[in-house]
């Protein structure tokens, strides 16, 4: 028997986690090959969202820096300001430095990499001036 989130969850449809939305319109804004309307970013993330909901998303990221817009007559076309790479590795920084003990944190991130991420940062760290 499902427990009773997931009843909810199944009840109200697919509800996105916290910041899952919010990935997957810079998702599509990566993908694509220009600057995309709210309507283009709706269509291309699915899932029946409301326009709404895709423009609050749009006007969220735009205020946190990570997307850039241009005027289109009455609307907005919007734009990603950094690349996935850029951005995942922003967020990695931040994360440590938020912890008490840099070492501690780097060493349970390092250990916890597969042996092919290993090879390739310690390949990258080898290659550092």
């Amino acid at each position: 028997m499902a427990d009773r989130a997931t009843r909810d969850h199944t009840a109200r449809g697919a509800r996105r986690a916290a910041g899952e939305l919010e990935a997957e319109v810079l998702a599509a804004l990566w993908a694509a090959d220009g600057p995309l309307t709210a309507a283009h970013v709706r269509r291309a993330v699915g899932g029946g969202l409301a326009y709404n909901t895709v423009q609050t998303i749009l006007v969220r990221l735009y205020d946190k820096g990570l997307i850039g817009r241009v005027a289109d007559g009455r609307r907005h076309e919007y734009f990603p300001v950094k690349g996935a790479e850029e951005l995942a590795a922003e967020q990695m920084q931040a994360l440590l430095s938020r912890g008490r003990n840099r070492q501690a944190v780097l060493q349970r991130f390092a250990t916890s990499l597969s042996v092919e991420d290993a090879r390739l940062l310690r390949a990258m760290l080898r290659r550092r001036p």
